[in-house]
């Protein structure tokens, strides 16, 4: 076999079976005119490594039989890479949100120390980031991949352009005039611009996706697992209070995280729809209400948290004003009762929205 035909046979091989017989043909003929016209101009037939540099002047195989493909030669076009970046972004935020928790409470109870939780913790925001990439990834190459763009690509609007300021950014007026100066107005170094519906939700999106993939273990933060926020502190053992936490929520929790996911995304697509959005809202602030109340009166973390009155809440809170001892059952009794005073606030102010139609 000569080079020619090794060359063709690697060209066919990522060619589609139908269009096979043709293509190579057409790239045959090309060649051997090519090979032809120096031969003349060489007046003697081509050596072996003359043929090569023809070859290599048509192109590598891959390169030309991706000529011939009809679908996009990109994973991510830049169309949709502004998205991507964004959702990358917004995934890494959760993702160090959550570890940056772990040390603080890690160091707190005393499990590890701080300079070993900080790396452990940088190892696995690594390892996770390297795999919310991969998620992002494959996730944009089927969008590219499908014959009709997504809408918020096709019909976007000037209020969604506060995209490309997620998280805000550096003032680089006010950085330049401190660094000459030697005066800094840490207030003015970061600018920010108010985010359109479609943001929100896409961040929203990305917050419970990472969320979901940290709770049910497929992201790799391994020191940083429900369990390990607790310690036996008091003579209560909290780590096994949230390991029966964990397990009770397990389904429930996966349940809302895909359906905050769905709904996010629909609303993404349909900005406008802020009754939708309300109801949803509603619907979602029932859901944490129930889970706080649950927390306080038949939960496993029930007999830490729970007084049968108000007066008896406030009591409690009284007393740790007054000792100046803040004990970790007091301070989770006011994370469930705030928590769910929040959950009941979300819903009446989406009932507001549902009633009116006014974001």
């Amino acid at each position: 076999m000569d080079l020619i035909d090794r060359y063709l046979n690697a060209v066919a091989a990522q060619l589609p079976q139908s269009e096979r017989v043709d293509i190579i043909a057409e790239l045959r003929d090309m060649i051997l005119s090519r090979c032809e016209q120096k031969e003349e101009a060489l007046g003697r037939p081509l050596t072996p490594a003359e043929q090569e540099e023809i070859l290599r002047e048509v192109g590598h195989p891959l390169i030309v039989a991706a000529r011939y493909g009809s679908g996009p030669q990109h994973v991510v076009g830049p169309e949709l890479y502004p998205w991507w970046i964004f959702g990358v972004k917004a995934g890494l935020i959760a993702i160090t949100a959550i570890a940056l928790l772990g040390i603080v409470v890690r160091v707190i109870v005393g499990d590890v120390e701080a300079g070993q939780a900080v790396g452990q913790a940088f190892r696995s925001v690594f390892n996770s980031g390297i795999i919310l990439i991969g998620f992002a990834t494959v996730a944009a190459l089927i969008i590219e991949r499908q014959k009709s763009k997504p809408r918020f690509l096709r019909e976007w609007r000037v209020q969604d352009l506060s995209l490309f300021e997620f998280g805000g950014g550096l003032n680089f007026e006010a950085l330049s005039r401190g660094r000459a100066t030697g005066e800094w107005e840490p207030s003015k170094l970061f600018v920010s611009a108010p985010t359109s519906p479609t943001v929100r939700a896409l961040a929203s999106a990305v917050g419970a996706g990472v969320v979901l993939l940290w709770w049910i273990g497929w992201l790799p933060l391994t020191h940083t697992t429900p369990e390990s926020f607790g310690a036996v502190v008091g003579g209560v053992d909290y780590v096994e209070i949230l390991g029966q936490l964990h397990t009770l929520l397990y389904w429930p929790v996966i349940a809302v995280l895909l359906v905050r996911i769905a709904f996010d995304l629909t609303r993404a697509a349909h900005p406008e729809g802020v009754r939708f959005t309300a109801l949803g809202d509603i619907g979602f602030g029932l859901a944490e209400a129930a889970l706080f109340a649950w927390l306080w009166i038949a939960s496993p973390l029930s007999p830490v948290v729970y007084e049968p009155t108000i007066e008896a809440v406030v009591g409690r809170v009284r007393e740790m004003i007054d000792t100046g001892w803040w004990t970790v059952g007091g301070i989770l009794m006011l994370i469930v009762v705030f928590g769910f005073l929040h959950a009941a606030w979300r819903v009446l102010r989406a009932v507001v929205r549902l009633v009116t139609g006014k974001a």
